[in-house]
């Protein structure tokens, strides 16, 4: 019983031109997020890398032909433009401006930022911030791209950046289209009739559940073999190396899990309101919950993952994209969670049983 009620939903949902619509949806805005880094590659002899943007800034890309600025570098260049802002801002002559930065020698930069503040120079910090990166030469650009792939494929990498952007549309794609699992269910002669069959919870959320899930699971199937392709064949001319299970490892640890949530929540929504549709804002407002950003303890803004979050994002530069902290351990908790969920949902459809 189990699985005829899952074949019955995943034929149910490939009879509908929307989700094939929504497939096409999902890889357009996906190729839109992700296709700049395919362009990444070794710079040739001769090649001239045209980019109009500032010598240095705080989140450049090697595919803007940026690369980050070593720690003694980028302090020379801190303190270069603070003695320019000294001179420039603060009326002080070369000699003074010089004084000022030799007082700094040997102090850390929080404890330098501190030092110039007593001056009047406040927001030191984020001048070193804008120091993190500079226009990298031919060389530069080269050795920093071989560095990276030195131990790690391309699709390492590029599969993070899927992930990130795919599992955002999964996110949508799965609050809009589970929706219907349990539309007809819950109606209420159909739910009533349902109640007085010999069929256990067990079998029919397993099913109903399973069924959502396994359509998630095509269309995110969809997507890897889709842009693992793109991926190969664009790459291909730089000698990178591309891996299928890359893409599927980094979608089953950080995609995976969280659509199995989504649908434990329509289960349970489903049999406790009798009626999907009031999970449909509420599933929104999980999203936004799970995709905003906070300040970690050194009080910087950016994404840093949430409890229970069913959004996995990899911000920042392509080859240094790495997971939120505890997203590995998140994902687990979100699995243990829905599980829960779900004999929850079994509960409520036990107790409403008519024997």
């Amino acid at each position: 019983m189990m699985w005829s009620i899952l074949k019955r939903e995943v034929k149910n949902y490939g009879k509908n031109p929307l989700l094939w619509l929504g497939i096409a949806i999902g890889v357009f805005m996906v190729f839109q997020n992700v296709s700049p880094y395919l362009n990444i590659h070794y710079i040739g002899e001769g090649e001239i890398f045209v980019n109009d943007d500032p010598q240095m800034y705080g989140e450049g890309d090697v595919l803007d032909g940026y690369v980050p600025t070593e720690n003694g570098l980028r302090r020379e260049l801190w303190e270069e433009r603070i003695r320019e802002t000294l001179i420039s801002e603060f009326k002080m002559d070369h000699a003074g401006a010089q004084s000022v930065i030799d007082e700094m020698k040997g102090m850390n930069i929080s404890t330098a930022c501190a030092h110039l503040e007593g001056y009047g120079f406040y927001g030191a910090n984020y001048e070193y911030e804008n120091t993190a990166y500079h226009k990298g030469t031919r060389g530069e650009i080269n050795s920093y791209i071989s560095q990276k792939l030195e131990n790690r494929s391309f699709s390492y990498y590029f599969s993070r950046k899927f992930a990130d952007f795919a599992g955002l549309f999964m996110g949508f794609f799965a609050t809009v289209f589970l929706s219907f699992l349990f539309m007809q269910d819950t109606r209420r002669n159909t739910y009533e009739l349902l109640h007085t069959k010999p069929i256990g919870a067990g079998k029919y959320l397993s099913g109903k559940v399973g069924g959502g899930f396994a359509v998630c699971l095509i269309v995110l199937a969809a997507l890897n073999l889709i842009f693992f392709g793109i991926c190969f064949v664009s790459t291909r001319s730089s000698g990178f190396e591309v891996h299928l299970t890359d893409f599927l490892l980094a979608s089953c640890f950080y995609i995976l899990p969280n659509m199995l949530m989504i649908v434990s929540v329509y289960s349970l929504i489903s049999l406790l309101l009798k009626s999907p549709l009031p999970a449909v804002p509420l599933l929104f407002l999980y999203i936004v919950y799970s995709n905003m950003g906070s300040r970690n303890t050194e009080g910087i803004y950016g994404y840093y993952g949430r409890p229970l979050a069913i959004m996995v994002r990899f911000p920042g530069d392509f080859f240094d994209t790495a997971p939120p902290p505890m997203a590995l351990l998140n994902q687990s908790f979100l699995i243990l969670a829905a599980i829960c969920i779900i004999f929850l949902s079994m509960q409520i459809w036990k107790r409403r049983r008519v024997y």
